[in-house]
């Protein structure tokens, strides 16, 4: 199965997986059993396998331009992805009861939330401006969808993991949020601490120079 149909069954194993295990049955039984830690990795292992099938497969659909392929709109993966970089760095080594991701040491201050006043939904918030950002630079029919599904996917999950943990943690909810927002670049220099910088640079770069051996593409403009 290759063209459109291959595209289809990716996208449909993509939904499947970010449905399913997040749901309140499925989460705990997995979580009782390989322990947060453990699913988060566990879900991220998954999460990156079937996202590179994706990924592969709607490169291998047919052509259909939508957004003109201007030289311009090459440079804004570039001029993006270090910012995406910092913003999921920072959000992984932070402590966030709001979100999911969040692996850093804690107990959560909500008095000093760090990256947590800038975004309380880090990794969402990095995900949108990558799909964004790679859906300007390939504006063909299947990665206009496949970027833009992320994107929407995304943004939307900032606010439904926001009514599930309001549900889920009740007034505790209100007390840890008070000094957090879905995005205040009021807070961007949150960001800007010097390990997270770091550790950001050499992300990026991992990804700027092995993006041709595991995509098939250069992403220089």
């Amino acid at each position: 199965m290759g063209g459109w149909g291959a595209f289809a069954a990716a996208l449909a194993v993509f939904l499947l997986s970010h449905a399913i295990p997040v749901r309140p049955p499925v989460r705990p039984w997995l979580v009782a059993r390989l322990g947060l830690r453990g699913y988060l990795v566990a879900y991220s292992l998954l999460s990156l396998a079937v996202l590179y099938w994706l990924i592969v497969a709607a490169g291998a659909a047919p052509y259909v331009e939508v957004i003109p392929p201007l030289p311009i709109l090459r440079w804004v993966p570039m001029i993006l992805m270090p910012v995406v970089c910092l913003i999921a760095v920072a959000g992984m080594r932070v402590c966030n009861p709001l979100s999911f991701g969040g692996m850093g040491p804690g107990p959560f201050d909500p008095a000093a939330p760090g990256v947590l006043a800038f975004s309380r939904h880090p990794l969402p918030l990095a995900l949108a401006l990558w799909s964004l950002a790679h859906m300007l630079a390939n504006g063909d029919l299947a990665h206009v969808l496949l970027f833009g599904l992320f994107a929407g996917f995304a943004m939307l999950g900032m606010r439904l993991i926001d009514r599930r943990k309001q549900r889920d943690m009740g007034r505790d909810w209100h007390r840890l949020a008070a000094n957090t927002r879905l995005l205040s670049l009021r807070h961007g220099a949150e960001l800007l601490r010097p390990v997270d910088m770091m550790l950001a640079g050499v992300l990026f770069g991992i990804l700027l120079f092995g993006h041709a051996a595991v995509i098939g593409v250069s992403p220089m403009p």
